[in-house]
């Protein structure tokens, strides 16, 4: 069966790991696994002689005195019980490795470590300060002493010290793994206790909280705390134990704490007030009963802080893998990780083009809206208008009037309204260049394993910006070419048909002997619009199919092929340079990675404590 000390020294340990970690949860509402792990805190009044239970317990003399507020910052106190014949020492957190076998050092220590942090006035700090005992006169233990309850403000204390103070005490004690050690006078009114007032609030079973009730030998002769220590003037699910502080004669005389208990059992043992409940008073059995209790408390909480330990750990490799791996050093190694962001972007750019994700949609957009659209609103009517359609004719015949049908001036038209295809065919490369523009920003936003790296993100992306615009002028090069076409060789079938449709109508020699009537030039003009319209369902069709073959075709085949290239030329360092990580994100993995080792020794030492059960 695990022991009580191996469960404790356990915890003890985790503990001092998770504040060096800085998983304390001091400035967080996330549980943690300092939050998740039991401890005593010791709640009292100011002058309550919360110092002096402590200092009993330990059996040492260490902490600060004084009169008004001596504590004003919390001190989490770890107890280890050290074999028989071993020095005596204290550890600070913040002074890792150096030990104090004078406590005096030790209470000089926390005085100066109070005023690092507050300076010489009167303020607190909810800022902890950590230190382990080891001496063969403690039990296994996790005690956490905080500033005094007060009721007023003293000169050089701000008006909120008294709210400030209780604020901390609760933000400690409302937690439901906290045990509460609430200090209390024997020679003051249990009513009034400032302890008993808040651990009620927190705690209205009282099944956290014990009860300690110091200064026993101080009460008014006559007097007595019977009726409090046996439970009837205020209950608690524990048992009330009674505590009496060395004296002031006793401090002054430097009187061992060894001598102190002492002294404490023979006032417990020979007093006919509380004699018959001597051994279950004074500070060696207070820190007794704290410590079975807190293994109690240990061992029925276990399943909920492995459970937490395990869903931590699963958080903590999920986001690793979000981080992604630490860099490599070697330049063969960088480039391949180089390779493999690339290839990542580029997955989930051709997701977009292709469907799996949003953005490909607005590409044929383009082509079934805003060409069409574009291509309704050319200026067809006021190039056909009959004013301009007897001017280019009367001009394309020159001194010599057209004998049949105005070619010349069929040509003109046609070449002139042509010309106008040209805009729409610009504004579609165009369109569906910008469009690639912002699925590559999106892309590279939307490739997780690329946001470590914002040096190589501006990289992709302006390479990826060059190619583009290469695509583009291919693109415009193209659609154009194929306007230019149509205006270079018309379809000669297409006005074969003309003649013997002007026959059709009735008289074959009208249109050659009303040549510049108004019927006539109506008619060429809807003749060119006819063709027009041929041309344009044709370009309809086939600029889309150049837009695509030159622009998205190639981002989809060939967007990174010149990165590619330069890529192979660049050395090491240069390479190191495109792998420069976003420090934060640095830092985060760090603490990822230290926090996952924790959870998992944390986990690795409650099991080998389980298992020797």
């Amino acid at each position: 069966m695990a022991t009580m000390e191996s469960l404790i020294v356990t915890v003890n340990r985790i503990q001092r790991a998770c504040t060096v970690l800085g998983d304390h949860g001091g400035d967080t509402n996330l549980p943690t696994l300092w939050e998740a792990l039991p401890s005593v805190v010791v709640v009292g009044g100011q002058s309550s002689g919360k110092s002096s239970v402590l200092e009993s317990i330990v059996g040492r003399d260490f902490l600060p005195r004084g009169s008004g507020i001596v504590t004003r910052r919390p001190l989490v106190l770890q107890l280890h019980k050290a074999e028989r014949g071993l020095q005596e020492y204290g550890e600070f957190l913040h002074l890792p490795k150096k030990k104090f076998t004078d406590f005096s050092l030790v209470r000089k220590e926390i005085q100066d470590e109070t005023d690092r942090m507050t300076g010489k006035s009167k303020q607190i700090s909810p800022v902890p300060i950590h230190l382990c005992i080891y001496s063969p006169n403690v039990v296994d233990l996790t005690l956490i002493d905080l500033p005094g309850l007060t009721k007023v403000a003293v000169e050089g204390q701000p008006e909120s010290i008294v709210q400030d103070i209780e604020s901390m005490v609760r933000s400690y004690v409302e937690k439901p793994n906290c045990i509460i050690l609430a200090i209390t006078p024997a020679n003051q009114d249990i009513a009034t206790s400032d302890a008993m007032k808040l651990s009620r609030e927190v705690d209205p079973t009282g099944e956290r909280t014990f009860g300690v009730l110091t200064k026993l030998d101080l009460m008014d002769k006559g007097t007595n705390a019977i009726d409090v220590l046996e439970g009837r003037a205020y209950p608690l699910q524990h048992p009330w134990v009674g505590i009496v502080n060395r004296s002031q004669a006793d401090i002054k005389k430097n009187v061992d704490m060894i001598a102190s208990r002492r002294k404490e059992r023979e006032f417990f043992a020979s007093s006919p007030d509380y004699g018959h409940l001597a051994s279950k008073m004074g500070s060696e059995y207070l820190a007794k009963v704290l410590s079975k209790h807190l293994e109690s408390v240990i061992r029925a909480r276990l399943p909920g802080i492995t459970a937490l330990i395990n869903k931590s750990i699963e958080e903590l490799e999920a986001e690793l893998s979000h981080l992604g791996r630490s860099v490599a050093v070697d330049a063969g190694a960088q480039l391949y990780t180089i390779l493999e962001l690339c290839r990542a972007f580029d997955r989930i750019f051709k997701e977009h083009l292709d469907g799996g994700r949003p953005g490909g949609d607005r590409i044929y957009g383009v082509f079934d809206h805003q060409l069409p659209a574009a291509l309704r609103k050319l200026p067809f009517d006021r190039h056909l208008s009959l004013q301009n359609i007897r001017k280019v004719v009367s001009e394309a015949d020159g001194y010599q009037p057209h004998l049949i049908a105005p070619e010349q001036g069929y040509r003109r038209l046609i070449d002139g309204a042509l010309n106008y295809f040209r805009g729409p065919a610009e504004a579609s490369v165009d369109a569906v260049h910008f469009l690639l523009k912002e699925l590559v920003r999106r892309s590279i936003a939307e490739t997780q394993e690329l946001k470590r790296f914002p040096t190589l993100q501006a990289e992709i992306a302006a390479a990826a910006s060059e190619a583009l615009e290469r695509f583009r002028e291919e693109s415009k090069k193209t659609t154009l070419r194929m306007v230019d076409m149509e205006s270079s060789y018309l379809t000669v079938d297409f006005f074969r048909k003309l003649p013997q449709e002007v026959e059709k109508g009735g008289n074959p020699t009208s249109s050659s002997v009303d040549r510049y009537a108004e019927s006539h030039f109506r008619r060429i003009g809807s003749n060119v619009y006819s063709y027009v319209g041929m041309v344009s369902d044709t370009l309809r069709n086939t600029i889309p199919k150049a837009v695509v073959y030159c622009q998205v075709r190639e981002a989809k085949q060939s967007l990174l092929d010149h990165f590619y290239i330069q890529l192979g030329k660049k050395e090491g360092k240069q390479l190191a340079q495109l792998l420069d990580e976003d420090p934060a994100l640095m830092e985060r993995r760090q603490q990822c990675v230290k926090r996952l080792e924790l959870y998992k020794s944390a986990r690795d030492e409650i099991d080998s404590v389980l298992w020797a059960r």
